[in-house]
């Protein structure tokens, strides 16, 4: 049996990519009865395919711009490619005997970029009737009537299984489809993710000193894609990092600053370096920025020899949990608080806009003394693996279940 996947694996928020990758594992199961393949929705074919350094500043560009006009654009410019990946996605899904939507941010709004994206997939699996599957995916509260129109395309397909990663997105998905079928939660499949065992070590924390690495986005992503006006994120510009960055280094810490991949995340983290160093003397090896991440492992790797992690980013936080290492996440969308709600690390999730630097060292202290609770910790993962096994069971044995109507 072959299935299909849908989402955004080589995206350069190498998040989107570790997900991917444990999707395409937990579906194949390993025992050579399925084959997965993975369509990334924008096209790219492999890691590193990005649009480089133009990427900020088509965002920047689109920022400034009134909702309608930045819909009209990348409508405009999007309506071109996916013209000519439409003839190659015909192809694959004729081929394939399953589709899966998922996982990742997918159903959101932004200016349309993803309702086409979708829209035109959703085409697709009705035009070849293959059972369809949306799987653990994110969803937006506001979605424009274009957008709507386009997502609900799916009611025109085959849909064996419907699933959202949180409880903000079940909430969504049923503001926009009242009428049903319910979605289920299931767990992230990046908690799948498997340790890399060429990682090195983080510094012992025995004799007090922590290695704290500081997971940053540049703050024109918080602002374009987050769900809280800028106002309102902390660790939104330079300055509360360069702050909380002195006194962790007063402290006695060692400090590494890194992204989730994104370059644009990586020229905000040199920044951040060059901010701290006019400010003060920096001792050899307190604070450093890690290379910027190229592949999934890398960013396990990265995350895998800290002792404590503060992050923006959904998916670092999600790495950091499944490997056990502590970590803070910081509000600036739903998701990542629905994360932090769903496994019950409220405490360590940051809503306030301008928290003291003081409280978050205290509270990247108590995260890496209190440590991620095993039993607890053992039963996500399990969960996780439960969510991919159901949703697995629904595609290859579709024909006993009766298609979900929307």
């Amino acid at each position: 049996m072959k299935i299909l996947v849908f989402n955004v694996k080589y995206s350069e928020n190498l998040g989107d990519g570790l997900l991917a990758e444990c999707v395409e594992l937990a579906l194949t199961n390993g025992r050579g009865e399925i084959e997965v393949e993975t369509i990334d929705l924008a096209g790219r074919q492999a890691f590193g395919a990005g649009h480089g350094g133009r990427r900020r500043l088509v965002l920047g560009l689109l920022h400034r711009l009134p909702a309608g006009i930045r819909r009209r654009l990348v409508r405009a410019g999007l309506e071109r490619r996916l013209n000519k990946l439409r003839g190659q996605w015909e192809d694959k899904v004729a081929s394939a005997d399953a589709v899966v939507i998922g996982g990742g941010n997918l159903f959101q709004d932004d200016d349309l970029n993803f309702p086409l994206k979708i829209g035109t997939v959703l085409d697709c699996v009705s035009r070849h009737d293959r059972p369809l599957a949306i799987y653990a995916v994110g969803v937006s509260n506001h979605w424009s009537e274009p957008a709507y129109h386009l997502f609900a395309r799916l009611k025109q397909t085959r849909l064996v299984h419907l699933s959202v990663r949180d409880g903000f997105a079940q909430d969504a998905w049923f503001e926009h489809f009242p009428e049903g079928p319910s979605a289920k939660i299931v767990r992230d499949p990046g908690l799948l993710l498997r340790a890399s065992p060429t990682a090195r070590d983080p510094v012992s924390p025995s004799k007090g000193r922590l290695t704290v690495g500081l997971c940053v986005t540049d703050p024109l992503i918080l602002q374009r894609h987050g769900s809280a006006k800028a106002s309102g994120i902390p660790f939104s510009s330079i300055a509360p990092y360069r702050d909380l960055i002195a006194l962790l280094l007063d402290d006695g810490q060692r400090v590494v600053l890194f992204c989730n991949g994104a370059r644009e995340d990586q020229a905000f983290a040199e920044r951040i370096r060059s901010s701290v160093a006019k400010h003060r003397a920096i001792g050899a090896g307190t604070l450093t920025v890690s290379r910027r991440p190229r592949l999934p492992v890398d960013l396990i790797e990265t995350i895998q020899s800290m002792d404590v992690i503060l992050a923006h980013r959904l998916h670092a936080c999600i790495a950091a949990y499944a490997l056990r290492i502590p970590h803070i996440g910081l509000g600036w969308d739903r998701k990542v608080e629905g994360f932090f709600n769903s496994v019950g690390r409220e405490a360590y999730f940051i809503k306030e806009a301008s928290p003291t630097p003081e409280h978050i060292a205290l509270l990247l202290k108590a995260a890496q003394k209190e440590e991620i609770e095993v039993l607890r910790h053992h039963l996500t993962i399990a969960e996780a693996r439960a969510g991919v096994s159901n949703m697995r069971r629904h595609l290859t044995e579709s024909d006993r279940y009766p298609a979900l109507q929307v």
